[in-house]
């Protein structure tokens, strides 16, 4: 593990974290419908030329290659009993591909995948045994911190924090997704606005509150929730990790329109408004981030 606490490291200078792991697994031949999590063991020299192609990008942050790994998304893969294995391989790439570097593991974990109650029919019970035994694998495997993202409900997110919290003594980054809305309110899918969400956040001990990705969000978006975001961050360092901007068709392909030169002038923008974590989610790649973290590091 990194010996220097990641929270004492925000308080000297804004960090970089990296940015899109799906689309790059994809280039490097990922099928649609497959199991992102099983290319950490069976392609750990893929998941690990990814981490270390953003840690030359200058990033600080390197999230692990875990986002639907807890067993209850595991399962529509069969893979249910492999939660420990799947985990613990994906933090221990990361922390191989940091070394010596002065960078930190975040371990990754996504929503499970489903509606707790009464809205769905999962129960929070095991929903939260679920967060817990992600966490506690990603935490032996090396995390310096958890990375809780793309959430919409602030239910379900205060549940992963407080499992997080249970699973291991890390610091916890809660992240949500927003949608574009009227340009100016922006809420989850599930209607929540930055207050709630965040406040939700903060209630179950994250300790660093943010969003990351976005429906039809483009940079002026992106730019216009971060003013939104610290105001209801009630205090607490602020995360964004946005798309490449809104994306769009070409010849049956999805194409995320921003550059690097576009991504590092939104750096620039989250910075003034704050923002003590830049980096980049959906259609963001290493060129991206590398152009971003020459802003917030100039």
């Amino acid at each position: 593990m990194n010996p220097r606490p990641l929270l004492s490291e925000l308080k000297t200078r804004a960090l970089v974290c990296d940015g899109a792991m799906g689309t790059q697994l994809m280039a490097r031949g990922m099928q649609p419908g497959g199991c992102p999590e099983t290319w950490n063991v069976d392609r750990p020299t893929d998941v690990q030329a990814i981490h270390q192609a953003y840690l030359s990008a200058g990033v600080d942050l390197l999230t692990t290659n875990t986002f639907g790994g807890c067993g209850l998304s595991l399962e529509r893969h069969g893979l249910q009993d492999r939660v420990e294995q799947l985990n613990s391989a994906g933090a221990q790439l990361a922390r191989r591909a940091i070394g010596d570097a002065c960078a930190w593991v975040l371990g990754d974990i996504g929503p499970f995948g489903g509606f707790l109650e009464p809205v769905g029919d999962a129960l929070p019970v095991d929903v939260q045994a679920a967060f817990v035994q992600q966490a506690t694998a990603l935490a032996r495997g090396g995390a310096d911190a958890f990375i809780i993202e793309t959430m919409s409900d602030p239910s379900e997110m205060a549940l992963a924090v407080a499992s997080a919290k249970q699973a291991a003594p890390l610091a916890v980054i809660a992240t949500y997704a927003f949608e574009h809305g009227d340009g100016v309110h922006y809420r989850t899918m599930t209607g929540a606005d930055t207050d709630a969400a965040l406040g939700a956040a903060a209630d179950a001990g994250a300790d660093i509150v943010g969003a990351n990705c976005g429906t039809s969000m483009g940079l002026d978006d992106y730019a216009r929730l971060t003013e939104a975001l610290v105001r209801s961050a009630r205090g607490l360092p602020v995360i964004l990790q946005p798309n490449a901007g809104s994306p769009g068709t070409v010849d049956g392909k999805l194409v995320y329109p921003a550059t690097p030169a576009d991504m590092a002038g939104l750096a620039g923008r989250l910075l003034s408004a704050g923002v003590r974590i830049i980096g980049g989610c959906c259609g963001t790649t290493p060129a991206h981030l590398a152009a971003m973290a020459k802003v917030v590091k100039g």
